[in-house]
């Protein structure tokens, strides 16, 4: 099979574009599967620009094609829309927001290996998915401080209480107990119902992970994005004085409980803004991130945005599940 896809930058993320302008990626091999996947393994990230995608209908169909049959979207932490079977919106959070780099559902037992987004309309300005190589933050981060999370893991506390973030009934798809309890056994945490309609969950990951496919050693975790001061400095402050620290709605830990402290915080943000890459979004554009080898975030933006995002491989960790030092 003739691959019709053609290198023009090796930059993060590689770009692919089709011999034909506007290819339907519904022609026969109008999408070389496993040459996009090989650039994916060495890059971290592709961008499929140029094609005719043919609506949500036709992204569906770039990420069977590439990846299978899409995941669903579970243990949410932030309110995303569906658009059509497993395909959502990106978060919907307001356009003013930054959102942080991360890797999708780090802090989970299990995540999706492969990540797609599709520019159903690109903003006026700002806007973009920032990426960056997880590899390249792991070299970065301070010897002594990836040591320290190696040996003591990670702890991730999240509060599901009414008016902050994702009701617990939503994150976890169900109003039952009993199978929230269920779930949190299965997945290595521990659920703990506070007051009328509050949930606190807890559960120890590793912060240092190495790749499926490649072999490689990255940093792979939601240690800065879930730790209170990666907010806002006026939210976090506000959060911290408004409730206690055991009570906010996220908020990362050593594994032993231990609290992170804010400058540790402060330099794994920078070592991720260093790696930091940015493209604009065009329309019709399909960007496909390996979730382990490329944290995503988001620019705020001006105009009407619209990116569908689907998630595929689903991927884990045999010890995640581990409930250690809770």
């Amino acid at each position: 099979m003739r691959s019709l896809v053609t290198p023009v930058t090796g930059a993060l993320p590689f770009v692919m574009t089709p011999d034909e302008p506007r290819l339907p990626v519904t022609s026969t091999d109008a999408l070389d599967a496993p040459a996009i996947r090989r650039k994916l393994r060495e890059h971290g990230a592709v961008l499929l620009r140029g094609y005719d995608v043919g609506g949500v209908d036709g992204f569906d169909r770039v990420v069977r094609t590439i990846s299978g049959s899409p995941l669903a979207y579970t243990e949410r932490s932030s309110p995303r829309s569906t658009i059509k079977g497993q395909v959502y919106t990106s978060t919907d959070y307001p356009p003013g927001e930054e959102i942080f780099l991360h890797n999708e559902n780090s802090y989970q037992a299990r995540w999706p290996l492969t990540l797609f987004f599709y520019c159903v309309r690109p903003p006026e300005t700002l806007g973009a998915t920032p990426l960056a190589d997880t590899r390249q933050v792991y070299r970065a981060i301070d010897p002594a401080v990836r040591d320290e999370f190696a040996a003591r893991g990670w702890r991730v506390v999240r509060n599901f209480t009414d008016g902050y973030g994702v009701p617990w009934q939503q994150a976890f798809g169900t109003g039952d107990r009993s199978e929230v309890e269920a779930y949190c056994v299965r997945n290595g945490m521990r659920p703990e119902w506070v007051g009328a309609n509050g949930l606190r969950t807890r559960a120890v990951r590793r912060a240092v992970h190495r790749h499926p496919v490649t072999g490689e050693t990255v940093w792979f975790n939601h240690i800065a994005f879930f730790h209170v001061t990666t907010l806002a400095p006026d939210v976090c402050e506000g959060l911290r004085e408004l409730m206690d620290e055991a009570d906010l709605p996220t908020n990362s830990y050593y594994g032993d409980g231990a609290p992170i402290p804010d400058d540790v915080v402060a330099h794994l943000r920078q070592c991720y803004r260093d790696a930091q890459r940015r493209f604009d979004w065009q329309e019709h554009d399909v960007l496909v991130v390996d979730n382990m080898l490329a944290a995503h975030g988001r620019e705020p933006f001006t105009g009407p945005r619209k990116i569908a995002v689907a998630m595929a491989e689903a991927s884990g960790d045999q010890h995640a599940g581990g409930d250690r030092a809770l």
